[in-house]
């Protein structure tokens, strides 16, 4: 664990408490810095988002703009969540500013809470041009949903996960993500389902913001091995996402959306789609110690932090398109948190045949062993292994050709924090 995580989690509550009670508060006594940001652009979503955010600031940054954002969770190093100008913020700033939230008295804001508020000082502090801010759970009682005039709000696909909090139906869930809808600003939607679309819609009713809705307003497809996007006014013939799987066009789509509204220029969203990184998104792994056990032994490996039925859907989607192109032997390397649907998560996955190796990692993850009998009761062969070296060897000497480590983006952050030279940068 990096010494700021280390820091965070001596210093503040680790629990999931969703209230802007004590957000509001804090931010109040550090000079409300959700008010003093540059334009912000509020992206939540259950699955997207992060790919979303990743899209329309590699665009922005293509048209010339100093952009902020804020993302989580982090894969190796906490300052991963905070961009400044386009740059990870350094650790002598990081810390002068949690200084400063760590001296608010009469606050038990928690750690989501505390980084929030530090990003939000961090990024009004610095000049830039537009900031990019993603929701961390839900979205109504969010620790982000203190900003109040976002210039656009953008609703990712709505799936289900973390149901203890956001409830377990898709309208429940439909209904936290809508809490970021504000009057006046527009609302971006991604391609939704038919329940959570009607329910993002009365919300936005409710709140007066206007919307543009994939599927309806705006479309973008995989057409000629390109990116295709239309609205009402214009026919754009793009490069396709340099992210990886079916699904990602509709996450460039949405940000393609959001760049228009911007106005951002052609050119600039096409560089940006092909220059997006966003690690931990079905990656393929080609450097550092568990690719390299991969490339001695002839396989391909890949890596993706998708931990529910809606993510593992994508993965299977990427599979089995790759698997028709070139067939490998397939094997995946499994680890999830002890709260996720893995049953979910296995049926999506199902239909791949894989070999299933289940690992563990730090903090709160499901018993290897537990998770291999859930494995084998949607009828995949699974075997618990004591951690995802053990399990790439074994996978490896059946003679595997393709390795996809997924499951959990803690998993993800262990597999990069490997080596420096596969950290996000």
């Amino acid at each position: 664990m990096d010494t700021i995580s280390q820091r965070l989690r001596a210093r503040h509550p680790q629990k999931i408490d969703l209230s802007l009670d004590r957000m509001r508060a804090l931010c109040a006594a550090l000079g409300d810095p959700q008010d003093r940001l540059p334009p912000v652009v509020h992206v939540a979503g259950t699955n997207g988002k992060g790919s979303t955010v990743a899209f329309l600031r590699a665009m922005a940054e293509a048209a010339g703009l100093r952009v902020h954002a804020y993302t989580s969770p982090h894969l190796v190093r906490f300052n991963e969540r905070i961009r400044l100008a386009g740059t990870l913020i350094d650790d002598e700033t990081l810390n002068a500013v949690l200084d400063r939230i760590e001296a608010v008295q009469g606050v038990e804001a928690t750690v989501f809470e505390s980084t929030t508020a530090a990003a939000f000082v961090a990024m009004a502090e610095a000049p830039a041009d537009l900031a990019i801010v993603e929701v961390g759970l839900g979205g109504t009682l969010d620790a982000t949903n203190v900003i109040e005039r976002p210039l656009l709000s953008l609703i990712a696909p709505v799936d289900l996960d973390h149901a203890e909090f956001l409830g377990n139906t898709i309208e429940l869930v439909a209904a936290e993500k809508a809490g970021i809808l504000k009057a006046g600003a527009r609302g971006l939607i991604g391609r939704q389902s038919e329940a959570a679309l009607g329910v993002i819609e009365r919300a936005a009713m409710r709140a007066h913001c206007p919307l543009t809705v994939m599927g309806t307003d705006f479309d973008a497809w995989s057409e000629r091995g390109g990116l295709a996007f239309q609205d009402s006014e214009r026919f754009l013939d793009l490069p396709a996402p340099a992210l990886m799987g079916p699904h990602q066009f509709d996450n460039a789509g949405l940000a393609v959306a959001a760049a228009l509204e911007l106005d951002l220029p052609e050119e600039a969203i096409a560089e940006g789609l092909g220059k997006v990184r966003w690690p931990a998104r079905l990656q393929r792994l080609t450097v550092g110690p568990y690719a390299a056990t991969a490339r001695s032994a002839g396989a391909e490996l890949w890596l993706d932090g998708g931990h529910n039925p809606h993510a593992a859907a994508a993965v299977a989607d990427f599979l089995a398109q790759r698997q028709a192109r070139a067939p490998r032997p397939l094997a995946l390397i499994v680890g999830m948190l002890g709260n996720k649907d893995a049953g979910g998560f296995f049926e999506a996955l199902a239909a791949s045949e894989a070999a299933v190796f289940t690992v563990p990692f730090d903090g709160g993850c499901a018993e290897p062993s537990a998770l291999a009998a859930v494995a084998r009761a949607h009828g995949l062969a699974a075997q618990p292994c004591a951690d995802a070296r053990t399990a790439l060897d074994l996978a490896l000497r059946l003679g595997t050709g393709r390795v996809l480590i997924c499951g959990s983006l803690y998993l993800a952050g262990e597999v990069l924090g490997a080596s420096p030279e596969t950290w996000p940068t």
